[in-house]
């Protein structure tokens, strides 16, 4: 599974660092120097340093020795293979990315729709669910979605405004 982890920021300092946008719950195995990480349009890059200054994660990238160079990578997003069994520990477990595709139902029962994207926002996550007549966004909180089956594509939602489930 392709894992977005990351997105370069800018430059940092004249020797081609770049600041990191860290996406990852695992950074330090993520941004090890020697990982590779794909992207959309600059292959795969390689890290050469990573360190952590003021709070902010540099990396080093190989063939990308300064400023400018590093420049050309601004706004890249920065993705990582992962085996989607070493991100689950048990089987309650599973990535976000794995709600996608997921049925999602009311507490009665009833079909609400079908998870087409998780949006991630600072705050919390954002399940974005196609219904028959809209497309509803809920927060991803066990207080609006307290029921998570990835074994049988199945959620249970508490939308926010039940209005909007009433046809």
């Amino acid at each position: 599974m392709r894992l977005l982890v990351g997105r370069i920021g800018r430059a940092h300092g004249i020797l081609g660092e770049a600041t990191i946008e860290v996406r990852s719950d695992d950074p330090d195995a993520r941004f090890a120097v020697g990982s590779e990480l794909g992207t959309q349009d600059h292959g795969t890059l390689t890290i050469t340093s990573g360190r952590v200054h003021n709070g902010v994660l540099l990396l080093g990238i190989a063939g990308y020795h300064n400023r400018n160079q590093i420049e050309k990578l601004r706004d890249t997003l920065l993705y990582a293979e992962v085996d989607i069994e070493e991100v689950r520990a048990n089987a309650d477990d599973y990535h976000v990315l794995q709600l996608i595709g997921c049925t999602a139902f009311l507490e009665s029962g009833e079909l609400f729709g079908q998870v087409t994207d998780v949006i991630n926002l600072p705050g919390q996550d954002l399940l974005a669910i196609s219904t028959p007549t809209h497309e509803s966004l809920i927060p991803f909180v066990h207080q609006l979605v307290p029921l998570v089956d990835i074994a049988a594509k199945r959620i249970v939602v508490i939308p926010p405004n039940m209005s909007e489930v009433i046809t």
